[in-house]
């Protein structure tokens, strides 16, 4: 994880010191010297020749023995770089261009930001991202902290909402509680779009999978039907063990072709998405992801949220998110589904995370900063969460 979170800075300071140019190299010899650059240059614990050594074996037991000296000659170098301090040198400026250099992120993906977002809320994204993030959990009860903590793990009160804890201390995934599915791990921005979706009598998740909203939307209506609509039948075999509740049916299906027998007066769709806000979690994407990706994604959501319209009851209301901080993927998709149906309005949520926090549900005071115009927007290092978008719709016909 952490070679994927810098692996740009490793590339660049590999590079003074390659004598060929990186995207000529074996795959299995660039990964190598990006391992022993990670752990010269960010681990404190393992010594330097411990790690040139290991990463010239690891390059001879990948079958790639002819590089084992250029990898040595190219490690030793950065060793002593390192050493003399000069290898990612503390950055001072603050622009989009020095944030991605140093923070290691793609330059089009920082630039594009610094058009949607503040500077500084723009170093707060890319520093969140470099950092492990707190695992938060929901589902403990005073009997299960008491034996989490028996069992070496301290929690906290959540940042964001208040049923929620987080794991300050100790292995919460070897915990029986966990392995047995009494408490799971979910990302408060999560949590929260969960808990903007509200209550209802007949609910439909389309998206479902992995399940912690599914989960969170059976705890809060536990006497409505709910189904959980997923296209994927292993992933909805995994979203059944996640959320066990009775009144929760998993439907293997496309949301496309999906038609119910009756509407439901509460409709979420959480969408597949870039990510953008999760890279803390899932640092690959941030390589992975490409331009032209947005408006292939921005038509896919858009086909969802249309078909996720079709299954709302006159009167109910839609909820749309994402884990994305692009616009693309939020709000030209609702101002997309807003030109092309006149029956939708669009609710303020700034009044109902208020309605939230009137009910003792969110810990954030700060209602204002997790509004943008009508929509929820979380934003990572400004808010103690992963990004996330929300828009609430009302169905008028």
């Amino acid at each position: 994880m952490g070679v994927l979170r810098w692996q740009s800075l490793l590339d660049a300071e590999v590079a003074r010191f390659s004598s060929q140019k990186l995207e000529k190299l074996d795959v299995e010899v660039l990964i190598s010297l990006r391992m022993a650059g990670y752990q010269l240059s960010r681990l404190q614990r393992i010594p330097a020749r411990a790690a040139v050594h290991e990463s010239v074996e690891l390059v001879r037991r990948a079958g790639k023995s002819s590089a084992a000296s250029f990898v040595n000659a190219v490690l030793r170098k950065l060793s002593g770089s390192v050493k003399g301090g000069s290898a990612d040198a503390p950055h001072q400026e603050i622009g989009f261009e020095a944030l991605a250099h140093h923070l290691a992120h793609p330059r089009w993906l920082v630039k594009r930001w610094s058009q949607e977002f503040d500077i500084r809320s723009v170093e707060h994204i890319c520093s969140y991202d470099q950092c492990h993030p707190q695992v938060a959990v929901r589902g403990v009860t005073p009997a299960i902290e008491a034996e989490l903590l028996e069992a070496g793990v301290v929690l906290e009160p959540g940042h964001l909402v208040t049923g929620s804890m987080r794991v300050k201390s100790g292995d919460l995934v070897q915990s029986r509680p966990f392995r047995e599915g009494q408490v799971s791990i979910q990302d408060e921005g999560s949590q929260l779009v969960a808990l903007l979706a509200g209550k209802g009598a007949r609910i439909l998740d389309c998206c479902a999978a992995p399940g912690g909203k599914t989960r969170l939307l059976a705890e809060r209506n536990p006497q409505a039907e709910i189904v959980a609509l997923e296209l994927h039948p292993h992933r909805a075999r995994r979203l059944r063990k996640m959320v066990p509740a009775k009144n929760v049916e998993v439907v293997v299906g496309d949301v496309l072709q999906f038609a119910a027998a009756r509407k439901f007066d509460l409709v979420l769709a959480d969408v597949p998405c870039s990510g953008t806000g999760t890279l803390a979690r899932n640092p690959e994407i941030k390589w992975r992801l490409k331009p032209a990706d947005l408006a292939i994604l921005r038509e896919r959501q858009t086909a969802i949220l249309q078909a996720a319209l079709l299954q709302v009851a006159p009167g109910g209301r839609l909820i749309y998110s994402t884990c994305s901080l692009e616009p693309e993927e939020n709000s030209e998709v609702v101002g997309r589904l807003l030109h092309i149906d006149g029956s939708l309005a669009l609710i303020d949520c700034s009044a109902e995370l208020q309605r939230l926090q009137n009910a003792g549900d969110l810990a954030w005071n700060d209602i204002g900063s997790l509004i943008r115009g009508p929509y929820l927007r979380t934003v990572p290092g400004v808010h103690p969460c992963d990004g996330f978008f929300a828009a609430v719709f009302r169905i008028q016909r």
